[in-house]
């Protein structure tokens, strides 16, 4: 007949199993790349030789995983299904760390451009999305889970969020080229295939991502204050015009192409003052490293932010980041320059 647990015999089962629990760690270490590799054909850059070492030296660091934040092909080649699919996923999953991507311009919103192949640019999105977000993983040889904002595949899936050792990781699609918000009279071009039917359908997507990022990033904020985290980064592509000259006037930036990134940013800052953990912002676009606090303005510092932009081609250099939840900083960064590149 069935015999009742002695309590002892619970109370240790209960010990073990507890024991056994994986608490993550509170140090660890991650990296940022993108921008990279490039083939233009006169440039020098040789990134394909860069890329082998490059990738040589994030394998030897042991991460914890890496960010790639967009461009994985140069602006003046052509957006081909191998180009921004196939060659992607074998590159990253070189790679023995998880691997989250966020795709950039080059990938899609330039694809329009006569020398990237004239293509559609939201069909090429569409097929970003099927190709590279259709599964609930990371790239890399060892994958982590990913939550994404839409169902694997489909819209807005390559935007996604994953936590580690007290922090939020939020990637997002914002690309450079502001945001694919196109302005009345900028459209019709000769180096473009675009029509104005195709701009149209353009600034409508720009509306629809620009809002379904503003509420991912809303959310992961209160994911972060409801859960206390120490720290919260937002992974992005486009530099959002952070070194224009400071102006009291919107229609400046508007004028330079980088009003796509206002609401956004208005967002960010709101959520960075009612967070009190440490923020970061990465992205990539124009290819200088940089590590500074460049919101909201002089008199008005943000002081919980952090910026930080990656290498790109044809300085193929990563950036490690360590975590260390006993630090007020949370986040510190090195730059790591490859040998060779």
């Amino acid at each position: 007949m069935p015999t009742t647990p002695r309590p002892a015999l619970a109370i240790t089962l209960l010990i073990i199993a507890t024991s056994c629990q994986v608490k993550a760690p509170n140090t660890y270490s991650f990296a940022l790349w993108g921008d990279m590799p490039y083939t233009r054909n006169g440039d020098g850059a040789k990134d394909g030789e860069k890329m082998t070492r490059l990738l040589a030296s994030m394998n030897a660091a042991h991460l914890a995983f890496t960010v790639y934040d967009g461009d994985t092909k140069d602006g003046a080649s052509l957006c081909t299904d191998s180009a921004i699919g196939l060659e992607v996923k074998t590159l990253f999953n070189k790679l023995q760390a998880p691997t989250i991507y966020v795709p950039g311009d080059n990938e899609w919103t330039d694809c329009h451009r006569r020398n990237n192949g004239g293509y559609n640019a939201l069909e090429r999105l569409n097929y970003l999305r099927k190709t590279l977000f259709a599964e609930a993983f990371s790239f890399g040889q060892n994958k982590i889970p990913l939550q994404r904002q839409g169902a694997a595949g489909g819209l807005y899936a390559e935007n996604v969020r994953w936590q580690q050792g007290g922090v939020i990781f939020v990637g997002l699609n914002m690309p450079g080229s502001n945001n694919n918000k196109v302005h009345d009279g900028h459209c019709l071009n000769p180096k473009s295939a675009r029509t104005e039917a195709d701009c149209a359908a353009d600034n409508a997507e720009y509306r629809a991502r620009d809002a379904a990022n503003i509420a991912f990033l809303r959310a992961s904020f209160t994911i972060a204050r409801q859960q206390q985290a120490v720290g919260l980064m937002v992974i992005i592509q486009a530099d959002p015009g952070f070194d224009l000259p400071e102006t009291d006037t919107e229609n400046e930036r508007q004028k330079a192409g980088f009003d796509g990134y206002d609401a956004f940013l208005a967002t960010l800052i709101a959520e960075i003052k009612a967070f009190n953990g440490q923020v970061v912002l990465t992205h990539g676009d124009t290819h200088f490293y940089k590590v500074d606090k460049p919101l909201a303005d002089s008199a008005h510092l943000l002081k919980n932010l952090t910026r930080v932009e990656t290498f790109g081609s044809p300085n193929l250099h990563w950036v490690q980041v360590q975590v260390d939840t006993s630090n007020p900083n949370v986040f510190s960064f090195q730059p790591m320059m490859v040998d060779g590149n």
